[in-house]
Formats: C-alpha cells, structure tokens, sequence
C-alpha cells in the first residue's frame, strides 16, 4: 500500500495519513488532493509520501527567527506514517500534476506549525491562497477569441457577404485575434462568426484573462518616477546594504529612520540592485491601506514585473497575481503579511516595512508574525532581510544591539525638513474650563482655524471609532451591555446601531433603560464618529472625511478617501491608526491627537510602547513638505514617558526607560512569552482547565514560569468564557514543547485552547 501524509485546514490537527489508489500515480509533495475527512471532502496538501517519510531529517526545532534554529526540515510533530492498513482511507482525487506550493514554502508553513504550536494544515492553509482550499484546479477568466487561419488569409477569391468580408478584414489586422465582444460592439455577430468558421476560415477559442488590480484604487496610476538625489545619510546607508546584497548571503538590517527621512526611496534603489543579480524581491506593508500607494511607486519603477497580493482583492485576482508569481513572471510582490508565503522564487531581498506594526501579527490560528517569518524566510533563501521603521519594535531594536541584526540610523529627514513641533494640551485643564464633553481643544479648534483659513491640510487622529463608547442609565447606573462578550456596545449614531465591535452583535439604540425602564439614559465616551461631526459643526465650509473600519468596508473605499486627501479635495482626514502611518502628504501641516492616552489603560505589556509608536507615526504626517508642521497632543497624561517621548521624537529614551520595565517585570524582549488562553461555556469550567493545563506544565525544575490562571481581561467572547495563564521562561523551545506535551495528553481541551507564542496583545 502506497501511503501519503496530507496537512487539511482543521485546527490543530495534525498531518493525516491516506493511501493512493491502484491506477493513480503518487502525487507530488506539495501538490493538493481531495480526501475524506468523516463525512466532508476537503482539500488537503500532501507533505510526503511513505518513501520520503523514510528519507526525512530529525525533528526541527521551532525556536525564533533570529535566535538558534536550524534549516528548515519538511515534518510536523506527527512524524511517522501509519504502517498498518486498518482505517487509512484512499485520497479521492489528485489536483495538480506537479507541486501546487513550491518546497521553500512549504518548509516556510512547516516552521510556522512548529514554532507556533498549531496544526500543520492551518499553517498550510495560510500559506495557499484562499481560492485554492475551494478543490478547483483553475480559477482563470476567460473569454472567447476570433482569429484568422490560414485559408482565412488567403480568401480573396471566394464569395463572401459584406458583413463576412468585414470581419475578415477586422481580423486580418489582429494576429492575436480579437475578442467577440469586441466585434459585437463593431457589428460582427455571432451567428457570422460561427459561418466564418465552418468555412474554416476563423478559429474560435477561449483565452485566459488576467484580472489586474493595478487597473483600480488610489494612487495606482503609475507615473514616471524621477529618482530622488540621495541625502549623506541615504547615500552611506544604501551603499552598505548594497554591499550586503552583493553578499547573497543571509543578512539582518534593521533600518530605524525618523519619519519622512527617505527609507522608501532606499527600498526602491536596492530593489532595483536586486533585480539586477536576477533575484526576487518581497516587500511586506502592514495595512491594506498602505498597499497601493507603495505598489504603485513600485510598478511605476519596474513596470509589469510587479504582483501584489492582500486579502483585499478579489479572489479572482488574487489568484491571477499569485499564478503570475508562480510561474515567475514577476520580480517583485508588495503585500500584506500573508504575501510572506508568495510562491516568488530566488528571493534576493525582503523588506517588511513599518516592521514594529501589530498587524503582522496574525490573532487567529496560525498565530504567525509576518515580521519573524520574514526573516526565518530570508536566511532560507540566503537572503537580505531589511526591517524598517521609525519606531523599531522592542525586540527588533534589541537584536539590533546584540549585534543579531545590523543597525543602520536615518536621523535627519529628506531636504532637511524640521520635525514637527509638538504642543502637549494638558485636558485636565480644558474639562475644568469647558467641561467633561470637550472632544477638541481650543488649542487644536484655534489650530484647524488657521489651517483652513491658510487652505492647508489637517489630520486629526483617534484610535477609537464610533460617535460613543457606552450607554448607561442616570437613574440605576446600568449601562448596555453585548450580550456575547463583556464589554459595553459602541454606539454608532449614522447607522443608529450600538456595536459590539468583537462579535458584531448590534440592536438600536435604546430610548429607555432595559434594567429599570428609565428615560434617563446618556452616551459617554467618544470615538472618530464624534469627533467628525463636532469638526463639521465648528467649520461648516470645511471638507471633511473619516478613515475608520466603519467608513471603509467597501472595495476601494480607503484608497479612494486618501486619492481625495491627496489631491487636495479635502481639508481634514479624521481617522484611527490607518491614517497614522507610512502616508505622505505634503499639503499636511497639522496633526491633532485627541485622547492620545486612550491606549495606557490596558491590561497589556505593550501599552506603553505601542503609544509611544503611534504618537511618533502619526506626528511624523506634519511638515513632509516646503511648510513646517505642528501636531498637537490632547491628553490626560502629559507626563507619561512614552507620551514625553514620543512629543520629543526620541527613541533611544523610550526604549532605555521602557526596557528597564519590561526587565524588571520579565517581559519580552528580557524573556520569552507564551500565551494560553483557555475557552468554555461556563467561567468555572474555563478556570479549571486552565487550572489543569497550569499544573501539569509545574513538573518541578523546569526552565520557565507559569503565572495563573486569572479571568482573562477580556472573560467572555462571542459566548465563551475564557480563563488565561502565561508561560515565562529564557528558552522559548522548552516552554514551547512542554505546553505541547501537555496539550496533547487532554485532546478534549486542547481544542478549546488558544497558543499564542510571542504575543502582541495579551488581552
């Protein structure tokens, strides 16, 4: 009996064993096959087939990116195929006649399963793009084609109708042919086509054709690109990683530039070195926002020989990038974290943009980090993997000291620009002067006033979205509540719906308290709904928009918003963390901050850096043009560190303060974290698993802590309750394999657990 492994897309399972049928050729590693799986029929990827299991490498061991582990090996934790016949079902159908997933990238999703402790085939599954788990073998578009053959070419002689001539002498002057609707529109039917090619003068067929995403979207219309002249600074630190390419060898940089210091114009030239020793180039952005403003400079520079993948194309074009790609007919992928498993051969160069972004940051199984991967991907590929950013994650900048990664400063902006100067509003005074429901404060309403008046640009930021964040009662204190998860709904006043922004629940705002049927019922809080409209109330004449999840759900939306911004059709962009990052608009001389410590409240690690991130990012939107810029900073705490620091643009002070923190405490990047999170349907239930997970992993002696279990900050989620403890030690790989082990001696919580290694929020 013939057996293969085969990784399916179920959770946390792992690799499967089937047999090949008599008649039906061993299907390749990588290729994908359909087989039974209870009473589904899914799609699978084999992983190896029993003469392969024979040949494999020892165990792996998942450790992370820039730390100690070894070569990729192709396996998952379920290393030996079944040698006995009892139960293995046959594959029903073999797909693909050579590998769908190239090798590399299948040892790319091996090393995820591994190192995140999921299973094999939800590693896999992100690693394919989501049309191809559907079982279909192709998703081109076609469309159908009239082209002359050879009789048609030499048909002077023969008597044909005044519309058959036509057509003919239509097609004479396209070799390629021509499509049928082309010539419908010119009045060449079908039935003529069809007489056409009885007569055996036309040939009718269908080709293939490519969805091209470059066709729509802002900021899309390439043009042609006039390199910039290098500052000193740009000059010395492209001429060193000119260097490092050269190498074609493994290579860490992370590239820490202030904001508008010239890192994409840096990205764009060792591109084109790359390209050049006929290697691939990867580019990772961390928002789908910032994918076709980058793309776009990108396809401007090398033409044709640019993809993009994200998960906002269609899966149409999706799946005609990610062919193209596959079949080597680009050079260059700009994408979204899930782009760090494009099938693009001979990668020279990866560039993770923004490389501090949470986004990379997968929060559904596979937990993955597109930053870590990145970089395990590049020393696979003998590779220089560039991480940017001008607020550089505490981890990577620590790396960067340890000497793991090369450190190169960009420490002066382009043209020597100014930083923008930064005013902090103390909002203690301002709701002593104005009262609680002040949203703008005189400093910022003046601000905007002197903007508009001058017809400059203006960014108001607020990582909060909505018109309030609560309901509750004056008369009984009760406030409104998602029945599924513990938090209050948001109200949003334009769809006239309270939210739950985790389970989407939503009911109308209510007129009456449901606890004690009061009328006195008030909103509090607020979020970029409000503070739009408050915008629009105070400067009627302007022109107003708001980038947030709720403005920007249909295709196109977002790009179209910042192609208006960018042309100068609008005056103020109101908007959460997509508008704090990566954007350049020179127009923009005002950043306004309100509640920029809406952050520093939560249970998390990570509040204090990922304000200071956000702060430094969206201040650094002012002044990238000939007028200087201002940004304004409302907050309760003015003398928090990382609002100080952020206002005075000083890395080097965040992370020294911020670093003796997390040492003291034992957070990352002083140790590892592990993050278990443990679901049932009753609040005693989940603390008694967790209860039991925690105390088989307390063996005695081992190399790490565990801390808890407690409640979750977030308890309940969607209907589950949820218990949480964490896993504290210095090696990653023996926390990693002891919650493992422990896992999998109790299957039946094992499928209600998360495993988040390395987590961004532990929330």
């Amino acid at each position: 009996m013939r057996l293969v492994r085969v990784a399916v897309p179920v959770p946390a399972l792992d690799a499967l064993t089937y047999s090949v049928p008599d008649g039906v050729a061993d299907p390749p590693v990588g290729a994908r096959v359909l087989v039974p799986l209870g009473n589904r029929i899914i799609t699978g990827c084999v992983l190896d087939s029993e003469s392969s299991a024979e040949r494999r490498a020892p165990s792996a061991r998942g450790d992370n990116s820039q730390l100690s582990s070894p070569n990729l090996q192709l396996q998952t934790s379920n290393s030996k195929l079944q040698t006995s016949n009892a139960g293995i079902k046959p594959i029903i159908e073999v797909l693909d006649g050579g590998p769908f997933l190239p090798t590399d990238v299948l040892k790319l999703a091996t090393w995820v399963s591994n190192y995140y402790a999921c299973g094999i085939g939800d590693a896999i599954a992100a690693a394919m793009p989501p049309w191809a788990l559907k079982g279909v073998r192709s998703r081109f578009r076609t469309t159908r084609v009239a082209a002359l053959t050879v009789q048609g070419h030499d048909s002077r002689d023969l008597r044909l109708g005044a519309r058959q001539r036509e057509a003919l002498d239509l097609l004479a002057g396209s070799p390629d042919g021509m499509d049928t609707a082309e010539l419908a529109e010119r009045g060449i039917g079908a039935a003529t086509l069809r007489r056409l090619a009885s007569l055996g003068l036309v040939r009718l067929s269908r080709r293939a054709v490519e969805r091209d995403p470059f066709h729509r979207g802002a900021m899309m219309s390439a043009v042609a690109r006039t390199p910039h002249t290098l500052t000193a600074e740009q000059a010395d630190a492209f001429e060193q990683l000119r260097e490092l390419v050269a190498r074609q060898s493994f290579q860490a940089v992370l590239l820490h530039g202030v904001t508008g210091s010239g890192k994409t114009e840096l990205y764009l030239r060792l591109a084109e070195e790359v390209r050049r020793l006929g290697r691939g180039v990867l580019l990772l952005v961390p928002e789908i926002a910032l994918t076709p403003a980058v793309a776009g400079l990108f396809r401007a520079a090398f033409g044709q020989r640019v993809a993009i993948q994200h998960s906002g194309l269609s899966d149409g074009e999706r799946h005609d990038q990610w062919q193209r790609i596959r079949r080597g007919e680009v050079d260059v992928v700009v994408g979204t974290r899930s782009a760090v498993f494009a099938p693009l051969p001979s990668i020279g160069l990866i560039i993770v943009d923004e490389e501090h972004d949470g986004s990379y940051k997968q929060e559904e199984s596979p937990r993955y980090h597109g930053r870590d991967v990145a970089v395990v991907r590049a020393r696979e590929s003998a590779a220089l993997v560039v991480l940017g950013s001008a607020t550089p994650a505490m981890e990577s900048f620590q790396n960067a000291q340890s000497g793991r990664y090369t450190l190169l400063s960009l420490e002066r902006r382009v043209l020597d620009r100014p930083m923008a100067a930064v005013r902090i509003v103390d909002m203690r005074e301002e709701y002593a002067a104005a009262g609680p429901d002040v949203t703008l404060s005189a400093t910022l309403t003046e601000a905007l006033a002197e903007r508009l008046e001058r017809r400059e640009q203006a960014i108001v930021l607020l990582n909060r979205r909505g018109f309030a964040t609560a309901v509750f009662c004056r008369q009984c204190a009760a406030t409104l509540e998602c029945p599924n998860c513990s938090v209050t709904l948001t109200v949003h006043r334009a769809a006239r719906r309270a939210r739950c922004h985790y389970c989407n629940y939503s009911t109308g705002i209510p007129k009456t308290c449901a606890h004690c049927a009061g009328p006195y019922l008030e909103q509090t809080g607020f979020g970029t709904e409000r503070i739009e409209a408050d915008i629009r109330e105070r400067f009627p004449a302007a022109r107003v928009a708001r980038v947030d999840r709720d403005t920007v759900r249909k295709r196109g939306a977002i790009a179209g918003v910042l192609e208006r911004f960018a042309e100068g059709e609008l005056d103020v962009l109101v908007g959460t963390q997509m508008i704090a990052k990566g954007h350049d608009f020179p127009r923009v001389t005002l950043v306004g901050v309100i509640s920029a410590d809406v952050g520093l409240g939560l249970a998390d690690f990570r509040a204090g850096e990922r304000t200071f991130q956000l702060l430094t990012q969206v201040a650094g939107r002012a002044g990238r043009g000939e007028i200087p810029g201002e940004a304004i900073v409302q907050t309760l705490y003015p003398h928090h560190y990382s609002i100080r620091h952020a206002c005075r643009q000083d890395y080097q002070s965040f992370f020294a303060e911020e670093l003796a923190f997390r040492t003291a405490m034992r957070y990352p990047p002083a140790v590892a974290l592990i993050n278990v999170i443990v679901k049932a349907r009753t609040e005693q239930a989940a603390m008694e698993d967790a209860g039991a997970l925690a105390g088989a992993l307390r063996i005695g002696g081992e190399p790490y802590r565990v801390l808890g279990p407690a409640p979750a900050p977030l308890s309940r989620l969607k209907g589950e309750h949820r218990a949480q403890f964490f896993i504290k030690g210095t090696h990653r790989t023996s926390m990693k394999n002891a919650l493992v082990t422990v896992l999998a001696s109790r299957p039946e919580i094992r499928r209600r657990t998360i495993v988040d290694v390395d987590p961004m929020s532990v929330l």
